[in-house]
């Protein structure tokens, strides 16, 4: 009953709650996303959903557009700001996905949407995670996010896959909460951003 009906009107509620309520927060956001990074506000970008059906995500960014000689674009550690950083440690960046949940893209709790190539990457295991709608935030989020390996990441997209309750999304909710505010596991040790996923050893 949760999962097929009650889970969509729940994340419909309290997303356009959150959006009214954070409607300030929204455009001063956006405002000093223009003046310091400039346009677009909005990094938007093609991200696979529930079904593997692609969806167009919305974040802040968090990025410049500086580019090298040859018109390619820096490398991202040197194109995230100060300012972006801070976006990213305080979760700002991912307001607009508000948006998405509103529409019907993305749920409050589920397995976070990633890129399109990573599509034919996955084993059989790891594709369930399209099995139920992406999430604001999600089991992996909340157990480390940048901070654990693809393979961990995945295995608690497919718990949280075979385990979705009311409770538990609750529970991801206040630990996701108390995360932001502790600022953990935001970035990947060795990264300015998560590692890319380049496949498995062994598929399995």
């Amino acid at each position: 009953m949760y999962r097929k009906f009650l889970k969509r009107w729940m994340d419909f509620v309290l997303a356009l709650v959150a959006i009214i309520v954070l409607s300030p927060v929204f455009i001063i956001v956006a405002i000093l996303v223009r003046f310091k990074l400039g346009g677009p506000v909005l990094f938007k970008q093609k991200r696979p959903g529930l079904h593997e059906k692609i969806f167009m995500m919305y974040k802040f960014r968090t990025m410049t557009e500086e580019r090298d000689e040859s018109g390619e674009l820096l490398p991202d550690a040197v194109r995230l700001t100060k300012f972006g950083k801070m976006l990213r440690r305080t979760s700002l960046d991912e307001l607009p996905e508000l948006f998405n949940i509103l529409k019907g893209d993305m749920s409050l709790v589920g397995p976070r949407p990633l890129l399109i190539q990573y599509l034919e990457l996955y084993n059989a295991h790891q594709r369930r995670r399209h099995e139920v709608r992406p999430g604001l935030s999600g089991l992996a989020q909340i157990s480390g996010r940048n901070a654990i390996s693809w393979e961990e990441k995945f295995n608690l997209d497919v718990q949280y896959v075979d385990n979705v309750s009311f409770l538990g999304d609750w529970k991801i909710i206040f630990f996701t909460i108390k995360k932001v505010f502790m600022k953990e596991g935001i970035n990947a040790e060795a990264s300015a951003t998560a590692e890319l996923f380049r496949g498995n050893k062994e598929d399995g």
